[in-house]
């Protein structure tokens, strides 16, 4: 049964564009047909195929038209004349590759569990229990407040329902516990519980629904056993492997039944096109591939670099014009820029030392991301989603956030510049260069989630500057000298997960506060994080105020080896002056192109033409052309040394400081004791909803440390200005 039927446009590489087709979704046999037109397809003049089941729905945030689809070692690019149409076709697919994954898994070899497995499992349902308990509550207010009787009448049977499953889930916690102790020998009928998780992880925990997600570590989709944990997906026996067949895709299929009916559309065994010297790999994306370059020819061959379903490695392949293949060289780590640090530093080598992680160890946790993957769909906000603490970066966001400064000397110069145009210049100078430090890892990791008042302190020594005996005592870092550049960063919410956070040079006169709300998205093949919010460059001095927001990031890759990438629109403005700024991150495209690129505008008021245009690489090298014809190497974050921080020793820390409320979720990380960190990381997590229980039930609210809400702004409670007795008349959060 063709469940949708219409126009898309397919990307291929011979073409070096995109191409009319008309689609076919065939749910019933899990295929994907396309046709060159409405008539050929009346004619059952297929072109090529895309096979579903095993396949990864992609989408790219800053494309609201465009998906990929990821199976049999290719990558198919679509694009659909808006979003809307773009959404029928996602949810389509998804049902389709939802269907035919699950009649596959239906078969997977169970294996016994431990108590650990257990533990985690009780977790994770506690977790949810939680948020069902706090979304009734909501919904209880709501109704409360409802004035309409009808309106109020469905409200109460939407609660009814909620606090059914609620019930349900607390019996299953219970069961869950059972099952835990039965392990320890039989249980009260006399005959040990049966398997309930499948090898290396548990995929049908939170139902039958396994998702669109390529399985790794030998879980087979035929239902058979793997040998070992590098088989792979085996693709099943099919009922034909020609790649010239033409059968309407509306003939019934059984799926699942490995036997071939007269009247049932063949399965083909991979994905094809009729025409291999056209499209066949159509929209494979091939690592550091060029226009001239033409995936059509040779063998794969597996080296690293790309998504392989069916292994835990990647593959990568570059045909060359005789039909040898060549391994693509892959992309060396460069050599990080050097690090100043201070006479006095304190060296803390739970926190300073860096480990360089290997580039192919998170693959070895396909089967895990596999199985969170099975949690959420395309567009699925992920705020609440509990994700497995091996994919953590050893340190909070908020220091994280702190790495914005890892060139203060740049900060502190826009003071020193003499006119508007300058300083504007010298801001988006610093700017440029603030965001490759917070990426110390060539491995895109997540930074601990900042519990509800956690705090982080810290400042950076200005190269080539004096340091004055007199501290800072009132100053957001206490013990910092006036010469120094001081931060504070502090968790102000929860939900919505919300950090401020502020700096200021004392001598220099010259402060930012800011805050982010970091939203989390489900993008398919990657994670999207839109960092909301904005911050405030205060020169006092010049009486000046820059306006700033932040870019948006994403976690390519997640299925093998996940990388980091910014993406969006910047705007960076001062209304005294009227010079604004633009500054854009570039997402690699599918074809060509190349990562991580950054251009920048600056405008003086009232122009159209910009007085200087910049163009680089936000983690490499950027090179800026002025308005003049004068030519420049902008920022060089190859050559630049990073400033350490100064933080105070972790003994001398309070209880809710960054680096000392996380020791012991770093200290078993760095030695690769997953379990242990997990039970730390449990631990903090579950103090945190105690204590806003225990604050809900007596009707307390949680008093903020450090910063206040203005608006929908968050500012620092005594800055700079406000202690100098200044006023700025452009002051947007006072």
């Amino acid at each position: 049964m063709a469940v949708i039927e219409g126009p898309l446009s397919k990307w291929t590489n011979v073409m070096k564009g995109w191409q009319y087709r008309w689609f076919v979704l065939d749910e019933s046999s899990g295929i994907l047909s396309y046709y060159t037109s409405k008539e050929k397809m009346m004619r059952g003049t297929r072109r090529g195929c895309v096979r579903l089941r095993g396949a990864v729905i992609g989408i790219d945030d800053e494309d609201d038209s465009t998906f990929t689809i990821t199976v049999d070692q290719k990558t198919f690019h679509f694009q659909a004349r808006d979003a809307d149409e773009r959404e029928k076709w996602i949810q389509g697919l998804e049902n389709a590759i939802e269907r035919h994954s699950h009649v596959a898994k239906k078969q997977e070899v169970m294996a016994v569990v431990t108590p650990a497995d257990f533990d985690r499992k009780l977790a994770e349902t506690d977790a949810y229990l939680q948020i069902m308990i706090e979304q009734v509550k909501t919904l209880e207010t709501r109704i409360e407040a409802c004035q309409d009787v009808a309106a109020k009448e469905k409200y109460n049977v939407i609660k009814v329902t909620a606090e059914a499953m609620i019930e349900a889930i607390k019996h299953s916690i219970v069961m869950l516990q059972i099952s835990k102790e039965s392990l320890k020998g039989p249980v009260m009928n006399g005959t040990m519980h049966e398997p309930i998780m499948t090898v290396n992880a548990d995929y049908d925990h939170f139902g039958a629904g396994a998702g669109p997600y390529v399985v790794y570590n030998g879980i087979h989709t035929s239902g058979r056993p793997s040998s070992s944990l590098t088989d792979g997906i085996e693709l099943g026996v099919e009922a034909v492997t020609s790649q010239s067949l033409s059968v309407h895709p509306s003939s019934p299929q059984q799926v699942g039944d490995e036997r071939s009916e007269v009247d049932a559309v063949p399965v083909p065994e991979t994905s094809y096109s009729s025409s291999e010297d056209e499209d066949f790999f159509d929209a494979e994306e091939f690592k550091g591939n060029t226009p001239k370059q033409s995936p059509t020819s040779g063998h794969m061959k597996p080296v690293a670099g790309s998504l392989t379903p069916g292994s835990d490695v990647s593959t990568v392949t570059t045909p060359s014009t005789d039909g040898e293949e060549k391994e693509e060289p892959q992309e060396k780590s460069s050599t990080p820029p050097p690090v100043i640090a201070a006479k006095d530093d304190y060296f803390d080598e739970l926190y300073d030392v860096q480990d360089n992680e290997d580039l192919g160890s998170l693959e070895k946790h396909g089967s895990i991301i596999a199985h969170l993957l099975s949690q959420v769909r395309i567009g699925m906000d992920l705020t609440k989603v509990v994700l497995p603490t091996f994919i953590l970066e050893r340190r909070s966001l908020l220091e994280m956030y702190a790495d914005f400064f890892a060139h203060p000397d740049l900060f502190v110069q826009i003071v020193d510049m003499k006119t508007p145009q300058d300083r504007m210049i010298q801001l988006v100078r610093w700017y440029l260069s603030a965001f490759h430090a917070a990426r110390n890892s060539d491995v895109a990791k997540k930074a601990y989630n900042p519990i509800l008042g956690e705090t982080f302190v810290c400042h950076w020594n200005i190269p080539d500057a004096e340091n004055n005996s007199d501290k800072v005592d009132d100053g957001p870092c206490h013990w910092a000298h006036k010469n120094n550049l001081a931060f504070i960063s502090e968790q102000v919410s929860h939900h919505p997960p919300i950090s401020a956070f502020y700096a200021e040079h004392y001598n220099k006169r010259i402060s930012l506060d800011g805050y982010i709300w970091t939203k989390s998205k489900f993008l398919g093949l990657s994670i999207g994080v839109h960092m909301i919010g904005q911050a405030v460059v205060s020169v006092i001095d010049y009486d000046e105020e820059y306006i700033l927001t932040f870019p948006n990031g994403y976690g390519r890759s997640i299925l093998t080896v996940p990388w980091v990438e910014l993406g969006g629109k910047v705007n960076i403005s001062c209304a005294k002056t009227g010079y604004t700024a633009n500054v854009t991150f570039h997402t690699k495209p599918f074809y060509g192109g190349r990562k991580h690129k950054i251009t920048s505008e600056v405008f003086a008021p009232n122009e159209k033409k910009p007085i200087v245009s910049i163009d680089g690489e936000w983690n490499g090298v950027m090179y800026a052309k002025y308005a003049t014809g004068r030519n420049e190497t902008f920022v060089d974050t190859k050559k630049m040394a990073v400033v350490k921080k100064q933080v105070r020793p972790r003994e001398e820390q309070g209880e809710y400081e960054s680096r000392k409320l996380w020791q012991e979720v770093t200290y078993n990380l760095k030695f690769n004791n997953v379990e242990k960190a997990t039970e730390h990381k449990q631990f903090l997590e579950q103090r945190q909803r105690e204590e806003a229980k225990d604050r809900k039930e007596k009707g307390v609210k949680w008093e903020t440390k450090f910063f206040h809400e203005v608006g929908e702004h968050w500012v620092y409670d005594r800055p700079l200005l406000k202690r100098m007795g200044k006023s700025a008349s452009t002051m947007s959060a006072s």
